[in-house]
């Protein structure tokens, strides 16, 4: 007889690697990245302290910070024939199908492209931390038939972010409610983005191979693409007092609810209460509680209901759209973030490498002969 095999959909359960870039902690339920749990980081920490802690393991002094911006803001412009390129795609194209074709450009034009040594690696993994929220600001200015903005190395990483956006630097506790987005969304273990990137990086190809294989993933609506889905079904509901019956209608029928569940987390997602949190301060800031007040009804009877918890997507997606920002730069908005995780991944895959090539399972016909053309009926 031949051995029972465990075949695991999803790979659920299952330990590709090792890893100390992040982990869940079980006793706290708290997300950590290299040791540090991410609610604190968001109160004593800024998104660059973060990017450089995700890559080097331990947060900078003042001196290190100091150099790793001066970096990364020297790397913010695109190249003309990059800018050619955005202004070439069509107007109607989803922002994700933008951002991956515009980095896997990045990595044409990239004169270490070839180089995967460890030091061209991170060079260019601060090329595009720097070039990705350029890229992004750029298509969505584009597709309204505006012109880019180009990125001001005098501001720092979100101010500048906005500015390329809007044309104009908004007040600090916006910035702030953004900035710890970006660090809630940095890094998440081996999510299915990650593990496309680390993927890709096992067969030795380049960071912007394996960089454009994560955004792949990422435009997915049970990833990345779920907080603009969020955002959407908050709109398909007419007030917050119309909401309970709303979610109970999709009960009835068994439809889908966005930003809820967590294959890793089962108390509830430990980045949700500081994301609300600074959800709930860019409502104040904007005047506008109608998509928190929303937020909260749903979130109540679901867990009465269902017993199942909001994700970090469900507060994220409304605090950015009272950032002003479009529906469809979410998921963008999470590229440049994750980028700082992605990149973090491919470095320590590339330190300890073996290619990923796992089994399947076969279940189709057996072997069998090939019938000549002219005898099939």
């Amino acid at each position: 007889m031949s051995e029972a095999i465990d075949v695991r959909k999803g790979l659920v359960g299952v330990y590709a690697d090792e890893s100390s870039v992040s982990k869940v902690m079980p006793e706290t339920n708290s997300l950590t990245y290299r040791g540090y749990a991410v609610q604190d980081l968001c109160e004593e920490a800024s998104f660059d302290e973060v990017a450089y802690l995700l890559w080097n393991g331990e947060l900078p002094n003042p001196q290190q910070l100091r150099e790793f911006q001066a970096a990364e803001k020297a790397e913010r412009a695109l190249s003309p024939a990059l800018l050619r390129v955005l202004r070439d795609f069509p107007r109607d194209a989803h922002p994700m199908d933008a951002i991956r074709t515009a980095v896997s450009f990045m990595g044409m034009e990239d004169p270490e492209c070839a180089d995967i040594s460890d030091a061209a690696q991170r060079r260019k993994a601060v090329r595009l931390l720097a070039r990705i929220p350029t890229a992004v600001a750029a298509t969505n200015r584009l597709s309204k038939g505006l012109d880019p903005i180009a990125p001001d190395a005098s501001l720092p990483f979100c101010e500048n972010f906005f500015h390329m956006v809007f044309g104009k630097v908004p007040a600090k506790e916006v910035i702030k409610a953004f900035d710890v987005s970006m660090i809630l969304y940095a890094e998440h273990t081996f999510n299915a983005s990650t593990f496309a990137a680390r993927v890709v990086t096992s067969t030795m190809a380049d960071i912007h191979g394996a960089i454009t294989a994560g955004i792949a993933a990422l435009k997915g609506p049970l990833h990345g693409g779920a907080n603009e889905a969020v955002m959407h079904m908050l709109k398909e509901i007419p007030s917050p007092e119309a909401a309970e019956a709303w979610l109970r209608e999709r009960f009835d029928h068994k439809a889908l609810v966005m930003g809820f569940g967590h294959r890793v987390y089962k108390n509830g997602d430990s980045r949700v209460p500081t994301m609300k949190k600074y959800a709930e301060i860019m409502a104040e800031v904007v005047g506008d509680k109608r998509w928190m007040n929303t937020s909260a009804v749903l979130a109540k009877v679901m867990l009465e209901e269902k017993r199942i918890h909001p994700n970090l997507d469900f507060p994220a997606g409304p605090a950015y759209y009272l950032m002003g920002f479009d529906i469809p730069m979410f998921t963008p908005i999470f590229v440049c973030s994750r980028i700082t995780g992605w990149a973090a991944h491919v470095l320590e895959q590339a330190a300890d490498n073996r290619l990923i090539r796992p089994l399947s399972l076969y279940n189709g016909l057996e072997q069998r002969p090939v019938v000549p053309l002219a005898q099939r009926g």
